[in-house]
């Protein structure tokens, strides 16, 4: 008989802990090791744990078992300054089929003070259908009469619906504070978040972790009697406000695009300098290593020789090549010009992750000619459009924050004028 998963579980993490990531990858399955190798998992470790400070406790495993033969393991990490959770899928045997590093697990959020939770309900929803289908949330103002609807579509990785990053969920505050004042919010667990085997699929894309669910949740909207079939829009961050245009253009029905935090660099491009602006941080040789890490994977990516052929292990994030031939002829500012629905851009000017001026100019130079573009910058915004002061780090996530009253406020006057 193997180990217990949970042995399995805190062998990885303590080789983690000390930078044995070949041993690491010894205990991969063989899916998962055809999309994440050592390298990658010793750059994707050092991102998370460079400015959360040293190492302090292991804390105590979780398990669940999620589906026949293999179980689900949870392992917290917690730093000086923050932590993450190591989420594991084990077989009976020790062996790896899944690895995540995600936020620190935690029930800790509060609703916003700007939340009118007697303005509005909620109820459960599915999204899609058939064997990719995912949950939803469906929440509508108690006022009658038509109200704008709006879809939400959130940033890359397997979120679920309320964008949940350890102790904070912005994709909740949006939803409960828009809904507060008038608009009806549509939000869902992501496919990669429901079914995360998606991923790592041979001719996996951007468009299908995005478009079909997207465009499921537009039509759903459209048809509800107690939204405005003409007021159904798009609201996407980071990510999802990248693939906003995309999604336009596959549901025509959609009124128009809010886009918080949209990257329009190129992602593996932007990757890498995330790494560097993260090794002046918390400086040190694991980061740095991890900076050359993902500057020769975003030259692969950048390869006349990328193709479909090209193991995923050797590309950013594990992604499959299809996946960056997909992300490599798409641009979103152009797709975005090319429309014509009106926008609302917001931009948060302390965030690193993406730049006011690496990819909110972008924006600006693309879409100069267009009078019904709206473009707003939060000064003292980060990434998640939490207010704060200083350079932004990761360790601001671990503390429990919400979404700017400001934003919230702006995006529902856009959504539903004069009310």
């Amino acid at each position: 008989m193997g180990p217990s998963a949970i042995q399995s579980a805190t062998r990885v993490v303590d080789l983690a802990c000390s930078g044995q990531f070949t041993e690491i990858e010894e205990l991969f399955a063989p899916r998962l090791r055809a999309v994440v190798s050592a390298e990658t998992l010793r750059t994707a470790w050092a991102t998370q744990t460079s400015a959360q400070g040293s190492i302090s406790e292991i804390g105590q495993p979780t398990t669940e078992q999620r589906q026949p033969g293999l179980v689900h393991v949870s392992v917290p990490v917690i730093c000086e300054g923050g932590g993450l959770t190591v989420v594991m899928s084990v077989d009976d045997t020790g062996m790896l089929h899944g690895l995540q590093l995600a936020p620190p697990s935690t029930t800790s959020w509060t609703p916003p003070p700007y939340a009118a939770r007697s303005e509005f309900t909620e109820q459960e929803v599915t999204v899609g259908s058939g064997p990719s289908a995912v949950a939803g949330t469906l929440t509508l103002p108690r006022r009658r009469g038509p109200r704008p609807g709006v879809v939400l579509l959130s940033g890359g990785g397997p979120f679920d619906r309320d964008g949940t990053s350890g102790p904070n969920k912005p994709l909740k505050d949006l939803a409960w504070g828009l809904a507060g004042r008038g608009v009806a919010v549509l939000r869902f667990d992501k496919v990669t978040h429901t079914h995360p085997d998606v991923a790592s699929a041979p001719g996996f894309t951007m468009s299908e972790e995005y478009v079909p669910h997207a465009v499921a949740a537009v039509r759903l909207l459209h048809r509800h009697p107690a939204v405005d079939a003409e007021r159904v829009f798009l609201l996407g961050h980071s990510m999802g406000g990248k693939v906003a245009p995309r999604v336009a253009a596959a549901e025509p029905c959609v009124a128009g695009l809010v886009i918080l935090a949209g990257d329009t660099q190129p992602m593996h491009h932007a990757a890498v300098r995330v790494t560097r602006y993260l090794s002046t941080v918390s400086p040190g040789p694991d980061i740095e290593a991890a900076v050359a890490i993902a500057a020769e994977q975003a030259a692969r990516v950048d390869s006349r020789e990328l193709s479909a052929a090209t193991p995923a292990a050797d590309l950013p994030f594990g992604f499959p090549a299809s996946y960056w031939l997909d992300m490599r002829g798409y641009d979103p500012v152009s797709a975005a010009a090319g429309m014509d629905k009106p926008m609302l851009i917001l931009q948060g000017g302390r965030d690193y992750q993406v730049t006011v001026d690496d990819d909110l100019a972008r924006w600006r130079r693309g879409l100069a000619h267009r009078s019904d573009v709206t473009i707003r910058i939060y000064d003292a915004d980060d990434h998640l459009f939490f207010p704060g002061e200083g350079p932004s780090t990761p360790t601001d996530y671990a503390a429990p924050q919400h979404v700017d009253r400001a934003v919230v406020t702006d995006i529902a006057k856009w959504l539903a004028p004069g009310r």
